[in-house]
């Protein structure tokens, strides 16, 4: 049976990868999050991540905050393509992610060579279903964290351009409220003069990755409770805030309306983001 989308999960959060193709079943999906390519994994962090810190000396503070078992979501901010490298690189445990299909689907020796990368990070590729994009993944991701994973996801849904931090989507919140995993915000620094946005290779310079304290959002209310999941959203970001010392940006990291039907779906949609 395909993956349905959770009625409680908000329709417009983003922060998730698109849908499209991938493991097409409940039980396709589950064993591959099982297997989770231990191979290539343990080929990346054993040689691979320490070669990269060697090289590029991250500064990684808090690391005991990540529960060594259990299930728990890592909530970032997101201001590079290279992020997703850095939290798997520097987390002490195992960090799962859902990816863009698209990065499991090229061809050739570059499509191979994206495939090896992006398994051995941790990336699982996001469930076709039916239902909106955001759905699927809200439901893909809980059931990741629901089999004791430790799950990364980013509340503002796409990188920050200005270095700002936006406004959270209540993805997170809701998987945290869904689940009763603690939540463990993530302050990136640097990473976006590290790769900068169209860059081709990366500068020599060293970023942070500092994890904090897990936070509790239980006390906040039910999932299926749109205050409670703003709360538990804004919480987070204030954490994230806290470690990563972005300034507050006040609005969704999103493009402009193109035109006056999004700008209304955007309004009608306002109180469940």
């Amino acid at each position: 049976m395909a993956a349905q989308a959770d009625p409680a999960a908000p329709a417009d959060d983003r922060e998730t990868a698109q849908g499209g193709d991938g493991p097409d079943d409940e039980a396709a999906v589950d064993d591959y999050v099982a297997r989770g390519s231990h191979t290539l994994y343990n080929i990346a962090r054993y040689t691979v991540a320490p070669l990269a810190r060697l090289i590029y000396r991250p500064r990684v503070i808090g690391r005991k905050n990540v529960p060594k078992t259990g299930p728990v979501i890592i909530a970032s901010n997101h201001l590079s393509f290279i992020d997703s490298v850095a939290i798997p690189m520097c987390a002490p445990r195992r960090v799962r992610f859902l990816a863009k299909s698209v990065y499991f689907e090229g061809t050739g020796f570059r499509g191979w060579l994206q495939r090896v990368f992006f398994t051995a990070v941790g990336a699982i590729p996001v469930v076709r279903g039916a239902g909106s994009a955001a759905q699927i993944a809200l439901d893909q991701s809980k059931r990741i964290i629901e089999a004791g994973n430790a799950f990364a996801i980013y509340p503002e849904g796409t990188r920050s351009l200005d270095g700002r931090l936006y406004k959270g989507r209540t993805g997170a919140a809701w998987l945290a409220l869904a689940t009763g995993a603690p939540v463990v915000p993530v302050g990136l620094k640097r990473t976006d003069e590290f790769l900068p946005v169209g860059a081709k290779r990366p500068r020599f310079l060293r970023i942070t990755v500092e994890f904090g304290e897990p936070i509790d959002l239980s006390h906040l209310g039910a999932a299926e409770s749109g205050k409670a999941r703003r709360l538990a959203t804004d919480e987070i970001m204030r954490a994230i805030q806290a470690l990563s010392g972005q300034e507050f940006a006040g609005s969704y990291n999103e493009a402009p309306p193109a035109n006056t039907v999004e700008r209304v779906r955007r309004m009608l949609h306002a109180e469940r983001r």
